[in-house]
């Protein structure tokens, strides 16, 4: 694999440098409360009185990734080349390794853990084939367990994409991590039981001191119940993440913990994007900080942000230290715990709590954790790079948040023509099919000529599975109504840069904008469904001259959609979905079934799918966007 230099380190190697150089070339930055200088004997006597902290006697290091969603390498599978995005970010757990590995010999490796807060088996054609093409079920290593192993983790919390694959292969992963995988709030659907250790204690060992004992919780998302409804219903229930640390927290402390660690994988602003579908918030870290006693520091993810704050607790008064390290192994962790003695007791100054975030592309891969998983990597590369058809003409997904793209009508016409050719022989076969996809990926894009299973694969990022629905005409118009949402409000038809217009926020659902997996494009099959979406006008009522075969389409017009399971198990709150009748699941990932009508069809041409069906306007005029 080509490599370039990391680019801020220009031709300085780790040989070359100390480890404090290169952390401090790292750091992307920290937050901590007002510092609290070293006291005398005397007055550390006098604290220890009085019951206050003395002076810092140690300070516990807590390291943490989240998200990585199955990046080892800086690479890009989609485009066959190194990983680059607009921000010259870098990505992979070998690069963070490097960053671990440097804080550990900087502080000690004995004084240090190392966490990790979810979603690691999934995001990847390297995770994806060890799922679906080469799964580890039948005793292969998945790449993460290894290099996550040789890395010495010391507990993960799981993520919501942990049940993409189902909870069979999420034990094969289990069973192969040195670490310990942990879940407070996943419980046995009838029991109550918890289907995963919540909680570990870890002995840390300090010369000439007492032994710190430190509490190590984990919890997820408690969307996991809507978004892989299909693969936990009947067997997992997640109850609220707030609610769940109330149990065991103090659950902790009774059984020895001095102090107490969360890894959790909910974002820090809470929010929902599934609205009020579930009782318990899909981020609540700040709200787990703000309301459970005891928790002394927390590794976020989820949320694919850079976080790190302290929160107070609003019982203790106490200050708690958040911090997420942005995704795919972008950022490193650092969370420095400082403690004291009082009357013979560990106890953390929470005045004095630091966070930092590490950048990985200031610093090389780390090669141990490379050579690990190159075989593994080699072998996926020669799968998702193997010629599996033709396409006449190429197609870029680049503009199909603002505009009817080919990309899109392609993933749209291979969803429906599935649906309608299984739907024959049935009461549906002749109702009109409808499909939905969102734009999940501005880089993707098919070559005219040879198509490869990765040109394809970039098309759909997620592992979704098709379903079919049933749906009236007003239950379509409201279904586009609330996709129109993601457009914001203008007052003329510009011209506007694409992000003047795209990504509205709302808060309580999408405070940081309504991402572009929430955002559906629909269309027909054998005959096509057109509309105008007009952003000159307020949300709910933007959608103009909704039509289907060049007829006005009416309130009670049955229909069947294709859609995919995240949609339609309430992903994104989208309306009617979780409500109406399923008529066909039988779990067949959308991703390869695009893969695998490239394959038995050899050909594509999108003369065979591709019409101007829908575009922007804004008061009834042509909206021009500049890119």
């Amino acid at each position: 694999m080509t490599r370039r230099a990391p680019r801020t380190l220009s031709t300085i190697t780790e040989a070359q440098t100390t480890r404090r150089q290169l952390l401090a070339m790292a750091t992307v930055g920290g937050v901590g409360v007002a510092g609290v200088a070293a006291a005398g004997p005397a007055q550390a006597a006098q604290d220890a009185k009085k019951g206050k902290p003395g002076k810092h006697e140690y300070t516990l290091t807590v390291l943490g990734t989240t998200d990585l969603h199955g990046n080892v390498y800086n690479w890009d599978y989609y485009k066959n080349a190194e990983y680059d995005d607009t921000q010259h970010r870098d990505i992979g757990v070998a690069k963070a390794a490097t960053l671990i590995k440097a804080v550990r010999a900087e502080v000690g490796a004995a004084n240090t853990i190392t966490l990790d807060a979810g979603d690691t088996i999934q995001g990847t054609p390297l995770a994806y084939y060890y799922a679906k093409i080469e799964p580890i079920t039948g005793g292969t290593m998945h790449p993460m367990a290894t290099a996550m192993n040789a890395i010495g983790y010391d507990a993960a919390a799981l993520g919501n994409h942990e049940f993409n694959y189902g909870l069979d292969l999420l034990r094969a992963f289990q069973s192969q991590c040195h670490h310990p995988l942990l879940s407070a709030n996943t419980v046995d659907w009838n029991s109550g039981a918890p289907l995963f250790p919540p909680y570990i204690i870890k002995t840390v060992k300090i010369p000439g001191q007492k032994p710190l004992r430190v509490g190590i919780l984990g919890l997820v998302t408690p969307g996991v119940a809507i978004w892989d409804k299909a693969n936990v219903e009947g067997k997992a229930k997640f109850p609220g993440i707030v609610e769940q640390a109330k149990v065991y927290v103090p659950r902790l402390k009774a059984a020895g913990a001095d102090i107490v660690v969360a890894s959790v994988h909910s974002g820090p602003v809470t929010s929902s994007s599934y609205g009020t579908a579930l009782p318990y918030p899909e981020n609540a870290s700040s709200l787990l900080a703000e309301q459970v006693p005891g928790i002394d520091a927390i590794l976020v993810g989820h949320a694919h942000i850079e976080f790190n704050r302290v929160v107070t607790n609003t019982t203790t008064g106490k200050q708690v230290l958040l911090v997420e390290p942005l995704y795919w192994g972008m950022r490193v962790a650092r969370m420095d715990i400082p403690l004291a003695k009082v009357k013979g007791q560990w106890v953390v100054d929470d005045t004095a709590l630091v966070g930092t975030l590490y950048d990985s592309n200031t610093v090389p891969e780390d090669a141990a954790i490379a050579a690990l998983v190159r075989p593994a990597h080699d072998k996926v590369l020669a799968y998702v790079n193997s010629v599996i058809g033709t396409s006449k003409q190429a197609m870029s997904a680049a503009t199909s948040r603002y505009e009817d793209t080919a990309a899109m009508d392609f993933i749209n016409y291979v969803q429906a023509d599935a649906v309608k050719k299984v739907l024959a022989g049935t009461p549906d076969a002749t109702t009109p099919v409808l499909s939905i996809a969102a734009p999940f990926n501005k880089a993707a894009a098919i070559p005219a000529g040879d198509v490869t299973v990765r040109d394809v694969a970039g098309l759909y990022i997620f592992d979704n599975t098709l379903l079919a629905i049933k749906f009236t005409g007003a239950q379509v118009l409201a279904y586009l109504e609330f996709s129109a949402r993601y457009f914001k409000t203008v007052t003329s038809a510009g011209p506007f840069p694409a992000d003047a217009v795209t990504n509205q926020a709302y808060e309580g659902t999408a405070p940081n904008g309504t991402p572009d997996y929430n955002y559906d494009i629909m269309g027909g099959l054998d005959a096509p469904l057109t509309y105008d979406i007009d952003i000159a006008q307020p949300v709910g009522s933007r959608i103009k001259n909704l039509r289907y075969a060049g007829a006005p389409v009416t309130s009670n017009q049955a229909f069947i959609i294709a859609i995919n399971n995240y949609r339609q198990s309430g992903g994104g709150n989208f309306p009617g979905v979780t409500t109406a009748p399923v008529v066909y699941n039988a779990q067949v990932e959308i991703r390869q079934l695009l893969i695998d009508w490239v394959t038995a069809n050899k050909v594509i041409d999108s003369s065979l799918f591709s019409t101007l069906d829908w575009k922007l306007v804004a008061n009834g005029q042509p909206v021009t966007i500049t890119g």
